[in-house]
């Protein structure tokens, strides 16, 4: 394993809000790791610092050894938290589209995945359901061959008989030298997957452990300890 994520002293502010709050990071590639903090706790705003959407205010970045710019976007297949397709566009134009923009998406791949979620590829996004659109875009982001996946609330509208499958999907679809970031709510639908695990809170990092590890130390499962660590 090498290291695929290394943030140094990292600021990011909204005005008089500290978003992030001089916070240090680091990630091997070949481990998917869960972001995990109640709104608010700045995992969007890492994420999107990652993805090279927002400019940090103050320390440094690095993915795969590159700083964030064109090199490093080459590398990261992202999946925002909302969905950003016009709802005129088609699955088979929206297939297409990743095609045309991105060298390393499989269609192949692509192809299948939606053919076993049952989806059909004449349909527009606007008739299509908040779940569906969800899982379109998991797909489509999950079949680029890259080394940094950076899925933001994956699963929050896909129906519980969905989610196994989705899970399938991120574990069969990503190389060993690649890793993953999760930012979700949903602890215990996605926990058995995680390597690591990050809890971040106002800003700030306040543990990074193996899952497994966690478990063993707290006795619980990593939904339990979050519910304790943020009293939720």
């Amino acid at each position: 394993m090498s290291q695929l994520v290394k943030c140094e002293n990292l600021s990011k502010k909204y005005g008089k809000k500290q978003a992030l709050d001089h916070i240090s990071l680091e990630i091997e590639s070949g481990q998917i790791v869960g972001l995990l903090g109640p709104n608010g706790s700045g995992k969007t705003t890492l994420i999107k610092l990652l993805n090279g959407l927002l400019s940090r205010d103050e320390g440094e970045i690095l993915l795969g050894g590159h700083p964030v710019g064109v090199e490093s976007k080459k590398i990261v297949s992202y999946l925002p938290e909302r969905t950003y397709f016009s709802h005129q566009i088609r699955v088979r134009e929206a297939i297409n589209l990743f095609e045309d923009f991105y060298e390393d998406f499989r269609r192949e791949r692509a192809e299948k995945m939606l053919t076993d979620l049952g989806i059909d590829f004449d349909t527009r996004f606007r008739n299509m359901s908040k779940g569906t659109r969800e899982k379109l875009q998991l797909v489509l982001v999950m079949s680029r061959e890259a080394k940094l996946y950076l899925l933001d609330e994956p699963i929050g509208g896909v129906d519980p008989a969905a989610r196994d499958y989705i899970m399938k999907t991120i574990l069969s679809n990503y190389q060993e030298d690649a890793g993953i970031i999760i930012s979700t709510h949903l602890i215990s639908d996605i926990e058995k997957i995680l390597d690591d695990i990050v809890f971040i809170r106002e800003g700030n990092v306040i543990l990074h452990q193996k899952a497994d590890e966690l478990r063993m130390e707290y006795k619980k499962s990593v939904d339990q300890v979050f519910r304790e660590v943020f009293a939720c």
